[in-house]
C-alpha cells in the first residue's frame, strides 16, 4: 500500500491547477476516472489514459491523457492532452468560472504557470482570448497569447481577444479627461 500512497501524492498536484480557484477546492477530495493508470513510485510519475476526468470541488479537468512528473524538490509538472483537453474552475469569491482549452495543457507548480497549446482558448464570463499558445503566470497575474509563428515566419492565425467593459472597473483615458 505504501507505494500507491506515495504515488497518489503526486496526483494531488493536479489541485495546483487552481490558479484562479476557490480556495476550498484544495480541501475537497479528488475524484479521478480513466480507462488506465500507471504509477511509478521510483520515477515519481503517474499517467492516466483514456477519457480522463478529474474533479475536485469546482475544478474539472478532461483529457485523453494526463501525465504528472515530480522532481526531487517536490515540484510537479502536469501535462494534459486531448482534442481538446479542458479545465474549468470557479473563481475565488466570485460567481464566475474560468475555462481553458487546448490540445496540450501544462501546469508547472514551481513556476506557477499554466500553458495552453494548440488552438488554445481561455474564457472568463464573456471575456475570451484565443491563440496557438496562451501562458498565464499566477505570480505576476500576466497573460501572454501568441499566434504560433513558425521559423519561416508564417502564422496559423492571429491572436483574438474579446473583452467586455466592466462597470466596476471603469478606466478614464488621459484624452478623455476634461
Amino acid at each position: 500500500m505504501q507505494p500507491i500512497k506515495t504515488s497518489f501524492a503526486i496526483l494531488l498536484s493536479l489541485y495546483s491547477l487552481s490558479v484562479w480557484a476557490e480556495k476550498g477546492d484544495r480541501d475537497q477530495p479528488m475524484q479521478i476516472e480513466a480507462d488506465q493508470v500507471v504509477m511509478n513510485d521510483v520515477e515519481k510519475t503517474s499517467v492516466f489514459t483514456g477519457n480522463v476526468e478529474v474533479r475536485q470541488g469546482t475544478m474539472e479537468i478532461h483529457g485523453d491523457k494526463i501525465a504528472i512528473n515530480q522532481d526531487k524538490q517536490g515540484n510537479k509538472i502536469s501535462n494534459i492532452y486531448g482534442q481538446p483537453a479542458s479545465f474549468k474552475q470557479k473563481r475565488e469569491g466570485l460567481d464566475e468560472y474560468v475555462e481553458g482549452y487546448g490540445q496540450h495543457i501544462v501546469y508547472d507548480t514551481d513556476m506557477q504557470t499554466l500553458d495552453l497549446y494548440g488552438q488554445a482558448k481561455l474564457k472568463r464570463e464573456h471575456d475570451f482570448i484565443r491563440g496557438e499558445h496562451i501562458n498565464y503566470n499566477a505570480q505576476s497575474e500576466i497573460f501572454i497569447a501568441d499566434n504560433g509563428a513558425n521559423t519561416s515566419g508564417t502564422t496559423k492565425q492571429r491572436v483574438r481577444a474579446v473583452l467586455q467593459p466592466r462597470k466596476d472597473h471603469a478606466v478614464t483615458l488621459p484624452m478623455e479627461k476634461k
